[in-house]
């Protein structure tokens, strides 16, 4: 049986996405299923009913209440929180690779440049060289400091039920015998 190319277009689109869909974790639908996701030493942003933010790493956690070592032990109560956010270390391999990427496409505009130039005193072999070597170390480079330097804030972990979300685009493959294409759904 052979599938159409659509068809396996899609099913391999589905197949290279399917391992970022798995991590992406719906946030916990109330305060006391905290645990499951949760433990005391993680690293969290907790936001209050006044809209406040506190920092710092989970010191007791129960069905009714939060304590964080931050600058000062924080005790909050459930319905005292609106917003937590967990940081999990993020890898720095994605913004060497996008740093690689971006210097080694102004290291191919310069290969290109360099092998259009016509003169004798150009050698596109070693501008190649020269080229590939500052313009995509330095993108590796400047893409790895960038990423460590931005820790960044992780997933919800918890969202108070009422408290104000975010939008969300939601899109899913449709394949039926008759048609092809997608469901797209946006909820704010």
């Amino acid at each position: 049986m052979r599938l159409p190319s659509t068809v396996t277009a899609l099913l391999a689109g589905i197949v290279m996405i399917a391992p970022a869909l798995a991590r992406a974790q719906e946030p916990v639908k109330s305060f006391d299923q905290l645990s499951t996701r949760l433990k005391p030493g993680d690293r969290v942003w907790v936001t209050d009913a006044r809209g406040q933010e506190v920092e710092g790493r989970i010191e007791r956690l129960s069905a009714g209440a939060l304590t964080l070592d931050a600058d000062a032990p924080t005790k909050f109560a459930a319905p005292d929180v609106r917003l937590i956010r967990e940081s999990k270390r993020d890898s720095l391999r994605n913004g060497t690779l996008i740093g690689l990427g971006i210097g080694g496409s102004l290291a191919a505009a310069w290969c290109i440049a360099a092998a259009a130039d016509n003169s004798p005193e150009v050698s596109a072999g070693v501008e190649c060289f020269e080229g590939t070597v500052v313009f995509a170390g330095l993108g590796t480079l400047f893409g790895l400091f960038i990423d460590a330097a931005s820790p960044g804030k992780g997933a919800v972990v918890y969202r108070a039920p009422g408290a104000p979300g975010h939008a969300r685009l939601s899109i899913a493959p449709v394949i039926t015998p008759r048609a092809k294409g997608a469901a797209v759904s946006f909820t704010f």
